[in-house]
């Protein structure tokens, strides 16, 4: 499989994909992210993502398959990163050149980005990317790390 890695907007058909994704189990180990049911998955992506103007998001394709997503969103006044990528793609670098050519979209500075204290490759390629830690949060019972990418 080629590692060529290149960004295209999301299609609803892209959808399933992304829900088997979130549901693996590894995933959601590392992430502390809990899966949404289907049709609240489902629902979530129709309406708060695609159908939002103010989100940017990306499915990241390596090779012809679909890796992933990156997207942005707004929370109040912040605006953040996320990512999700199928295990088969984890630690090639995929992460980093896939956020790499999405932050060449995405201008907004500063911007923030919240993973799971102990997704320490996911804190790895945020760094890689130029985010630095600025502290820690709690989601629930969990920690995680506070990054932001500033103006350079």
């Amino acid at each position: 499989m080629s590692d060529d890695v290149r960004l295209r907007a999301v299609g609803e058909a892209d959808l399933e994909v992304f829900l088997a994704q979130e549901h693996d189990p590894e995933a959601v180990r590392r992430s502390k992210f809990p899966p949404r049911e289907r049709e609240a998955f489902m629902t979530h992506w129709k309406t708060r993502v695609l159908g939002d103007p103010t989100v940017l998001v990306r499915a990241v394709i390596v090779g012809g398959e679909l890796a992933g997503n990156i997207v942005s969103w707004w929370e109040q006044e912040r605006r953040f990163t996320g990512y999700w990528f199928g295990r088969a793609f984890w630690g090639r670098g995929i992460g980093s050149t896939a956020m790499t050519l999405f932050l060449q979209e995405e201008k907004t500075r500063p911007l923030y980005a919240d993973p799971y204290i102990g997704n320490t490759g996911s804190v790895r390629l945020l760094e890689k990317c130029g985010f630095q830690r600025t502290g820690t949060i709690m989601h629930g019972e969990n920690e995680h790390v506070m990054l932001v990418l500033s103006e350079s």
